[in-house]
């Protein structure tokens, strides 16, 4: 069952929400055995795992290296930096203005999606999505940043193959479905 905690709210760090996942972040998946999952990364693999079809990461070993690289290069450099707890870090702690909020946020994707694009569009690996012509756990990943970009009206012009790539992921009806204006939450 999907429970929202709605992060500006700040429902992730009232006490019952802490109390399922003590980071106060989210995504957080409560298995039936009562079993905690936390980090996207680590939830969609395990979700790969228990339901391999379709597949998310790729059959042979140089094919998941290369996915998991993309997937972590999005999540694990471009992502925390640029969350809403970094974001509001800046107000509180630094004075921070919207304006100086938004420059930060768009640095730093341009930062991480100058690499991205270059490695994206030098691949011969890359195809209609990041691997190949299947979604897998890259696209969510990039999915996801794209759609933090628009809040912050990221260019996207300078990365063609990352907006190509982005709206073959959102022609499908499982991106469309996961898209944030699309949860019950959504504002």
């Amino acid at each position: 069952t999907y429970v929202p905690h709605h992060l500006r709210h700040g429902e992730h760090l009232e006490p019952a929400y802490l109390a399922i996942n003590p980071q106060g972040l989210v995504p957080a998946l409560v298995l039936d055995n009562g079993r905690l999952l936390t980090q996207s990364l680590a939830i969609i693999e395990y979700l790969d795992e228990i339901e391999p079809e379709p597949p998310l990461l790729p059959k042979d070993a140089l094919g998941r290296a290369r996915v998991r690289m993309l997937a972590q290069m999005i999540a694990c450099d471009i992502h925390p930096v640029n969350n809403l707890r970094v974001l509001t870090s800046l107000r509180t702690l630094f004075g921070a203005g919207d304006e100086d909020v938004v420059n930060w946020f768009r640095h730093w994707v341009n930062e991480g999606f100058q690499s991205l694009e270059k490695i994206l569009a030098s691949s011969p690996e890359t195809g209609a999505f990041c691997h190949g012509d299947t979604p897998g756990m890259a696209d969510i990943c990039l999915a996801a940043q794209v759609t933090n970009n628009a809040r912050f009206g990221v260019d996207m012009a300078p990365y063609p193959v990352i907006a190509r790539i982005n709206a073959a992921c959102m022609a499908l009806p499982a991106f469309q479905q996961a898209a944030p204006q699309n949860q019950i939450d959504a504002e």
